[in-house]
């Protein structure tokens, strides 16, 4: 498992769109600078298909490695130590034989010694990847989830909200695990825009997203293409239809509440689109609800693949992009973006479900 490599960096990846970014920052990178980096792709919670064959056809990273990360469930003796104590010291005391051990549970398949890199990018380090850094004591670049994502869904201090000064400090000194920017390990937390996050700790960083895609070039938005759409002729001509001359509008569904709650949401959003304007639904990749056979009049996209790379398709624009709660700063192929928000999605089900962070401010 060692690798004879000591400097570098290597980008840990759970999600399309993470990979997506690695490959832009990598891409960016290389103009001024040719060596490359490494990059790990997760299996714990995403099928990447064959995305590891692409980007090693595309010649961006020098390794593509595979990861089988664990997570606690898998071990009878981590989840022993994950049970309520009913006693905050108790359950702290466990927490931290917890933390040891689901970081060492992930030792035998992790597929490089990344102690040996100089940088490491963990996108999502709230995955057992996190705690294995804190285990080995390996300092490490977080980068934030999706974007904009400290807004909405502020991991860190929604699971630490009893004695959060107490846990922030046992963090600090190692002794637990707490992501997004408090781990003793943790060199900075990556993000787009520091004014959405919502009270940041102090190693915040920011890197808007447009800025790289401003340094992309034209070349640089094929390979982006050809790495993250596998069928991409199909793919292409679903999108750009010469024959259809009406207004495009592309919906971004998500898995937000329950099917039967979803298809009446999106259903509405459909219904006052559907008689004047070509429309595109876009599914989340973890959103099962059956769109081709709810909305047989609508074009469906089912492929996978990060939202992100349809700015790179040459030709591609739509006058509208919609989402509930998908931050869309960097889309680039629409002229309006319509972002319907937490006000919208009360209208479909009870607020207290997805306002959780509000309390936070409390």
């Amino acid at each position: 498992m060692m690798s004879k490599r000591k400097i570098g960096r290597i980008y840990i990846c759970h999600t399309y769109y993470h990979a997506y970014i690695a490959v832009v920052k990598e891409l960016v990178r290389r103009h001024d600078n040719s060596d490359r980096a490494d990059i790990i792709l997760s299996t714990m919670s995403n099928d990447f298909g064959n995305l590891k064959e692409r980007l090693e056809k595309a010649g961006v990273f020098e390794h593509v490695y595979m990861y089988d990360e664990k997570e606690d469930v898998t071990s009878e003796e981590v989840m022993s130590y994950h049970k309520d104590k009913g006693n905050i010291v108790l359950n702290l005391l466990q927490r931290i034989k917890y933390t040891k051990l689901l970081g060492k549970l992930q030792e035998e398949f992790i597929p490089t010694d990344l102690s040996a890199y100089q940088d490491v990018y963990v996108f999502c380090d709230s995955d057992p990847i996190g705690y294995y850094l804190n285990y080995r004591k390996i300092r490490y670049h977080a980068v934030e989830d999706g974007l904009n994502s400290g807004k909405l869904d502020d991991q860190a201090r929604l699971a630490n909200k009893g004695a959060w000064p107490l846990k922030k400090a046992m963090a600090a000194m190692g002794l637990i695990f707490i992501e997004s920017g408090y781990s003793r390990y943790c060199i900075d937390y990556e993000v787009n825009d520091i004014s959405v996050n919502h009270k940041p700790p102090k190693n915040i960083v920011e890197v808007p997203r447009s800025q790289l895609n401003d340094r992309l070039t034209v070349q640089d938005h094929s390979i982006l293409v050809d790495i993250f759409l596998e069928n991409k002729d199909r793919v292409v001509g679903q999108l750009v239809d010469k024959s259809d001359s009406r207004p495009q509008v592309m919906i971004l569904t998500e898995p937000l509440c329950e099917l039967d709650v979803r298809k009446k949401l999106f259903g509405d959003i459909v219904d006052e689109y559907k008689d004047e304007h070509r429309v595109i639904i876009k599914p989340h990749p973890r959103d099962i609800l059956d769109y081709e056979k709810v909305f047989p009049d609508v074009i469906v996209i089912r492929d996978k693949f990060p939202m992100e790379v349809l700015g790179d398709i040459e030709g591609f624009q739509v006058d509208k992009v919609i989402s509930v709660i998908t931050q869309m700063d960097n889309v680039y192929f629409a002229k309006e973006i319509v972002y319907l928000g937490l006000d919208f999605l009360d209208k479909y089900e009870e607020p207290a479900i997805h306002r959780k962070t509000e309390n936070l401010d409390k």
